[in-house]
């Protein structure tokens, strides 16, 4: 009861005093609701956030985590701005304060209403099934990005005119700026176009390895709207611009079905047609009967044969596909391959050849 009492006193001495026409205590008052909100949003933005929930059906723990995060923001600010709607209540004064009190609740909520609805494009996307099958994941954050920017853009326009700033003629006015603007930004509209043609017809995604003949060879970390990063096999980072992809011939590593070995053999001129034919029939055997390392088909068929008679040897060539498109598998298969050739080629006693030279000395 003295506490409340106390309580009393203090709202009685301090509502004689007035700043701008408002009682010091309803100042006071609308402080202390004020901070009870901000400082329990987080608590409050939870509870909130479990009721808006059970309308997506979020089941998976991660997939809930994830909405949580996109859309946390949006809700502590609705929390702050119930606090603030209800804290503002209290202040009483001429009707220019309330007029303003006014205008920045509802500035407070359109801002919370474009931001939620921003926050939500990424939620509401995945949910509608099979969208990653249709559009590539990096096309969907182009997408989502292109629109939280014309939210953004609406809710600014939505704010400004509130205050009574005509954002019209800020527009037109700025449309001639824009002719002029576009006029010296062909290369990015140009970049732009060819990356949504990277991702209408997935030439590639991000963590793809790729390759552009005499320009880049990397791993694609980020499509953007007017470059690509790539991140070299030496760590480094490089930029590309999007026509790059367009007006160039690229290599998708990545999509790879099963890598190719293409060998050229040489033989030593010494060795007889008795044992090019065993150690080419050795080899071509040797490849067919190993299925769990070669894919063997009409379309990637087993060549071995004799390519031609080079400079210092007989040449053969040993072309076929191995059965994965993972790099390391392929490397491990390619040097099982290179020993048992040359054990075959020991085994029917012939030699490798080298370069050389013979000379003949003429006597007379």
């Amino acid at each position: 009861m003295e506490f409340l009492e106390l309580i009393n006193n203090f709202i009685d001495e301090t509502s004689k005093y007035k700043i701008f026409e408002i009682n010091a205590s309803n100042i006071i008052l609308a402080v202390i609701t004020f901070l009870l909100f901000f400082y329990t949003r987080s608590l409050l933005s939870k509870i909130l956030f479990k009721k808006i929930n059970f309308f997506f059906k979020f089941e998976k723990q991660k997939k809930i985590e994830n909405f949580y995060k996109n859309i946390k923001n949006s809700l502590n600010l609705l929390v702050v701005t119930i606090g603030f709607f209800f804290s503002s209540s209290l202040i009483t004064g001429s009707e220019k304060i309330e007029l303003f009190f006014k205008n920045v609740n509802i500035s407070l909520f359109t801002v919370f209403l474009f931001l939620f609805f921003s926050q939500l494009i990424e939620p509401l996307f995945l949910r509608v099934k099979n969208i990653e099958k249709i559009l590539t994941r990096d096309l969907l954050d182009w997408i989502i990005s292109a629109l939280k920017i014309i939210i953004f853009f609406l809710g600014l326009t939505a704010v400004l005119e509130l205050w009574g700033i005509r954002v019209g003629p800020v527009i037109a006015g700025l449309g001639l700026f824009g002719v002029a603007v576009a006029l010296g930004a062909q290369d990015l509209f140009k970049n732009l176009i060819s990356g949504i043609l990277v991702l209408i017809e997935k030439r590639f995604k991000k963590g793809d390895v790729i390759i552009i003949e005499n320009i880049i060879e990397g791993s694609v970390e980020k499509i953007g709207f007017r470059s690509t990063a790539i991140r070299k096999f030496d760590k480094s980072l490089c930029f590309i611009p999007n026509f790059q992809f367009a007006e160039n011939a690229v290599t998708n590593i990545t999509e790879i079905s099963n890598r190719r070995i293409n060998w050229i053999i040489g033989l030593e001129y010494k060795s007889s047609t008795s044992q090019l034919r065993s150690i080419c029939k050795d080899i071509e055997e040797k490849i067919i009967n190993n299925k769990s390392d070669f894919f063997v088909s009409k379309s990637t068929p087993v060549i071995i044969k004799i390519n031609e008679f080079a400079a210092s040897s007989i040449d053969i060539l040993v072309r076929c596909f191995a059965n994965t498109n993972d790099y390391e598998r392929f490397l491990e298969i390619k040097d099982n391959l290179a020993i048992e050739i040359k054990q075959i080629v020991e085994k029917r006693k012939a030699s490798f050849a080298f370069p050389s030279q013979s000379i003949y000395v003429e006597k007379n």
